[in-house]
């Protein structure tokens, strides 16, 4: 890291931060905020190759390395100031909060050995006068990784938040999708219970406030926006900002959250992992006992923002896909992880594969565009009721589903999600594979590449590879490549097809705008 050895909170000069967590939505969003505020960043990543292509990677420093394992978390803490900690163990299991608290105590105790001035953690906001025991387990987790980290030797700012709103974010997508899709809603009767929701940019500011926190401070710090309402009215207030038709709502007793889980997971992008923490929290009213917060990164007229204000701002962004991070950028949990196997030999077992090519009538720009354009609105290109049906069976066994769609409509980038894919490399212009992410016996990529063929002319690659995993994996291959033809084939004719009408529609457009020719003009003598 370049940054001097005498910059200190004190002092005012930029910090040495390390984000742990950027990959994920908040992280991602703080490493620029800190770099604007005159930061050096350094961010340790399980898949450092997933941060390549955020705008800020030229200017931030990244590391490999695992909270869980002490050693690479203690190379990253060299020369730091101010660590962040952003990680947990959402939905890993049974054993997610001993996960979770292994992996505070190890930040909190190499923070100390590494002499790092402040520790900053984002939690979640617990309902006051509840008892430990009747938190949901990821509250309760969360409460206990901000104690551990407190009670470290390094100053901790431990900020407690409930729904965060912005474009992207897991509480925007669920909110989203449940009002827009759904005139009339029965619904549980958490929808009644206060929140004190807060807009994702006033998150960013705390945590980059808390930065330069005097060292006496080390404390928890509820955060929240101005309006503290209730679900119901968030729902209500969404469809008048988004200009929606009115929306009838119906609360009804027998909704628990564990089933209004399955039912957000129905209706939205976000699956049961994910939305089962989310509708647990809103058993209790959640909101802030003090604002503490403003004595070390004071308001302003329009902060913290109103609730209103946040959910046209995340509206605007979604409109003009200009999402940055969505809750969907870090990796669901369980989720294959593992790289494209190039050796056939691979683990000592199968590889199974589905290659097709077409040479496409069009240059290869034209193809990469539809290659780059895969998914989410513009779907798969093959038999869309077989697309569909496997994100609904995928769904159905706890997995994302084909509804995650894309971050940006045009563009992708290594880590973004693709439906129930996820971007493993990209080579913009040549090459696009990705991993799968759904529920399957195995591990799955898919390969398109665009080629040169020249003349005007390219060449569509499509490799598909399953590497199965017991008899089971061996079985679900065979029992699906009859269908192969169809979906696989039928993308590549689609593919090459749609890139040969772009590109002819933009010949025509180009010489439509040109116009009839006429006779030259004579030219000047001498020029």
């Amino acid at each position: 890291m370049t940054a001097e050895a005498t910059d200190t909170p004190e002092t005012g000069g930029g910090l040495r931060c390390l984000v742990t967590g950027a990959t994920g939505y908040i992280g991602g969003r703080l490493v620029p905020e800190l770099l604007a505020a005159g930061h050096t960043v350094r961010c340790l990543a399980r898949s450092p190759e997933r941060l390549r292509d955020h705008h800020w990677a030229g200017r931030a420093e990244v590391v490999k390395g695992d909270v869980l394992d002490a050693g690479s978390v203690a190379d990253a803490m060299r020369d730091v100031d101010v660590a962040y900690y952003l990680v947990h163990a959402l939905g890993t299991g049974a054993g997610f909060e001993a996960t979770d608290r292994r992996a505070a105590r190890i930040f909190a105790e190499q923070a100390r050995d590494a002499g790092v001035k402040r520790v900053v953690y984002l939690g979640g906001l617990t309902p006051h006068g509840v008892p430990a025991g009747e938190l949901s387990a990821h509250l309760r987790s969360r409460d206990e990784v901000g104690r551990i980290l407190l009670d470290g030797e390094v100053p901790a700012t431990v900020l407690r938040a409930a729904v965060i709103i912005g474009s992207g974010s897991a509480s925007f997508e669920m909110l989203r999708y449940l009002t827009e899709r759904l005139p009339v809603m029965v619904t549980p009767s958490w929808v009644r219970t206060r929140i004190q929701p807060i807009g994702v940019r006033d998150v960013l500011r705390y945590l980059t406030g808390s930065a330069r926190m005097p060292a006496e401070v080390n404390r928890a710090f509820d955060i929240g926006g101005p309006d503290v309402i209730t679900y119901l009215d968030m729902m209500r207030r969404y469809a008048e900002v988004a200009r929606l038709p009115k929306r009838l709502i119906v609360p009804v007793p027998v909704l628990t959250p564990r089933l209004s889980s399955h039912w957000v997971g129905l209706v939205t992008p976000v699956p049961h992992a994910i939305a089962r923490p989310l509708t647990e929290s809103l058993r209790h009213e959640v909101v802030c006992a003090e604002h503490d917060i403003a004595r070390y990164v004071p308001d302003t007229a329009e902060r913290p923002m109103a609730f209103d204000t946040a959910l046209r701002l995340a509206l605007q962004r979604v409109r003009d896909a200009q999402v940055t991070t969505r809750w969907s950028s870090a990796s669901l949990p369980g989720a294959p992880s593992d790289p494209l196997p190039t050796d056939p030999d691979w683990a000592g077992g199968s590889l199974y594969t589905d290659e097709r090519e077409r040479v496409a009538d069009c240059p290869r720009e034209s193809l990469w565009r539809v290659v780059e354009g895969i998914g989410g609105e513009n779907g798969w290109y093959s038999f869309p009721p077989a697309w569909a049906v496997r994100g609904w069976l995928d769904r159905f066994v706890g997995g994302v589903g084909l509804r995650r769609g894309r971050r940006d409509a045009q563009r992708l980038r290594v880590g973004d999600s693709l439906d129930f894919w996820r971007v493993e490399e990209i080579e913009p212009g040549r090459l696009l594979r990705l991993r799968a992410e759904m529920r399957l016996p195995g591990l799955a990529w898919l390969e398109m590449r665009a080629e040169d063929e020249g003349a005007g002319r390219s060449r569509y690659r499509q490799r598909a590879v399953f590497a199965p995993r017991g008899l089971l994996g061996h079985a679900y291959w065979w029992s699906v490549s009859p269908f192969h033809a169809v979906v696989f084939g039928g993308m590549a004719r689609n593919i090459t097809a749609k890139a040969e009408q772009d590109a002819d529609l933009a010949a025509g457009s180009a010489e439509q705008a040109a116009g009839p020719a006429g006779p030259a003009a004579p030219q000047e003598a001498g020029s």
